[in-house]
């Protein structure tokens, strides 16, 4: 029961349906790992973000890519058919326990004041067990069946790279691109989903797409934008060769500068030595993830004006304090962290990762 003047949006969920909800996701890893295939990457144990851009930037790079399908499936999470949910996983689960268990963790509802909203579609958000839901809906609307088209319809060559409900295709002819796509929208609308139609693409992306491109007269190549990069088609310095950039999505960087604006804000009274080390935190994250090589520029962007929100945010402290560029660089130096390069090349990761074997089963 929820007091009253006390507004939470969404399922509750107390300590102990966590517990059980875990365990139930450790079953149904073990079921489905030996099912799920190599082109999905969300949610899924030893995998991560970061394999999946390795897999799609090897995928193009060594590929016969000269389109790129970038498939957006509309609310996914809210729009997921129980009952689809629900026969899916009797094709492996017998137990009627654990059927009924998920079962009613997806008819939880949403609580919003004092009133409960249910629904026959989509997953308690926030809930333990979704992620791994999504993935065996997915399996089954999409996985095996783009798999089955690309063995049997393709002539040429298709890559398949899918993250959660983040999907990038990679085609070798137009003509096949477009005859997926149109089968992908009767696809998804069989089971009750359906692609978003302003952010579902198909663009020229390859090696040679800036060439085609000029000829027609079209400007650059288009870019597409994935697991939080920009990618774009641009050529080597050095040797001219082909190469796909990657750099932040500028709309996510200006997203977080503006939570570290309200955060210096909020902390302008703080200790500076405490605000030193949360922005190293948050700097080091950001590098963790987006410290890819051909993404210098962008990360050193951030890291400029993350610096220049800090020494405002100092500034603004006291009228009567003032801060030298001298003094302020000291404390630059002694909490941000260096700008550097973190991941390998994504194809010496990939290898090493894959060892020669391929990603799907």
């Amino acid at each position: 029961m929820v007091p009253q003047g006390l507004d939470l949006p969404g399922p509750i969920l107390c300590l102990e349906d966590k517990i059980v909800q875990q365990a139930v996701v450790f079953v149904l890893e073990a079921i489905y790992e030996v099912d799920f295939l190599g082109f999905s990457y969300g949610f899924r144990p030893g995998r991560g973000q970061h394999d999946a851009l390795d897999a799609l930037h090897a995928g193009i790079y060594r590929k016969p890519v000269n389109w790129v399908l970038d498939a957006d499936i509309q609310g996914f999470f809210d729009a997921m058919s129980h009952r689809w949910m629900l026969r899916f996983l009797r094709h492996r689960i017998q137990d009627k326990r654990i059927l009924r268990l998920i079962s009613k963790w997806l008819n939880v509802g949403i609580t919003e004041g004092n009133q409960v909203t249910r629904s026959s579609r989509g997953t308690p958000q926030g809930a333990v067990v979704s992620p791994i839901l999504a993935n065996i809906y997915l399996h089954y609307v999409f996985d095996l069946w783009s798999h089955v088209w690309r063995r049997k319809m393709a002539a040429g060559d298709v890559i398949i790279i899918r993250y959660a409900d983040d999907i990038v295709l990679g085609f070798q002819h137009k003509d096949e691109a477009r005859a997926f796509l149109h089968e992908l929208q009767e696809r998804m609308r069989a089971f009750e989903l359906a692609l978003h139609p302003d952010k579902t693409r198909l663009i020229r992306f390859g090696r040679y797409a800036a060439e085609d491109r000029k000829r027609l007269g079209q400007g650059k190549p288009e870019t597409f934008d994935f697991l939080g990069f920009t990618h774009f088609c641009t050529r080597s310095w050095i040797s001219g060769a082909f190469v796909i950039g990657r750099k932040t999505i500028k709309k996510r960087m200006r997203a977080r500068l503006k939570a570290i604006k309200m955060e210096l804000r909020r902390r302008r009274h703080d200790p500076i030595a405490e605000t030193g080390v949360w922005l190293n935190k948050v700097l080091t994250g950001h590098l963790n993830y987006f410290a890819v090589p051909l993404n210098a520029r962008s990360v050193t962007w951030f890291f400029s004006r993350v610096q220049d929100l800090w020494r405002r945010a100092l500034r603004r402290r006291s009228q009567r304090a003032s801060l030298n560029w001298a003094k302020f660089s000291r404390l630059v130096d002694r909490f941000f962290p260096p700008i550097r390069i973190l991941h390998p090349l994504p194809c010496h990761r990939f290898d090493a990762r894959t060892r020669g074997r391929s990603p799907v089963r």
